[in-house]
């Protein structure tokens, strides 16, 4: 039961960070408004669902940057709801990946990607239906610059919780 709750969770946050409209793209052009510095937009290929550090990644298959990886980390039934069969919060995470092979535009291009997935996050307040629901609130993790990817790579971690009431 609770495997399935966090994958069907991260089903519906690439569903919103994929949207042709609201999605992590449209924020991205927002914020940019047709600036060249920034590297390129997100394909829905490059956004999967996945805990994968960024070594192993490297190693086993192409990876194209910037990249994001969806995946629940933790998943809590607090019972709040007595008689429901599934009552409480999933902390969800999206580990960004940027690289490029310059180091001055690495963190400035990252704190852009991220921007746009926190837009995402801002306009998916509410009720995403199945009983599961965004309260709002997140926490961005800014990763050191490290050696990788295309010459430098960086990452960002932006935890969120959902809550969720099933029966």
């Amino acid at each position: 039961m609770t495997a399935q709750i966090g994958s069907a969770v991260t089903g519906l946050v690439i569903q919103r960070m994929t949207a042709p409209s609201g999605g992590v793209n449209a924020n991205l052009a927002a914020l940019t408004q047709g600036s060249l510095t920034i590297p390129g937009i997100l394909d829905p290929a490059q956004i999967r669902s996945g805990n994968i550090a960024s070594d192993l990644a490297e190693r086993s298959d192409t990876v194209q940057y910037p990249a994001a990886n969806i995946y629940c980390e933790k998943i809590v039934n607090s019972q709040i709801e007595k008689f429901r069969t599934f009552s409480g919060k999933l902390q969800m995470a999206i580990d960004l990946r940027h690289s490029e092979d310059r180091l001055d535009q690495v963190q400035s291009n990252l704190e852009t990607y991220a921007d746009a997935v926190m837009g995402v996050l801002g306009a998916s307040l509410g009720d995403w239906g199945g009983g599961m629901y965004y309260a709002g609130g997140y926490q961005v993790a800014f990763g050191p610059v490290k050696h990788g990817g295309r010459n430098f790579i960086q990452t960002a971690k932006i935890t969120f919780e959902i809550g969720v009431s099933i029966s």
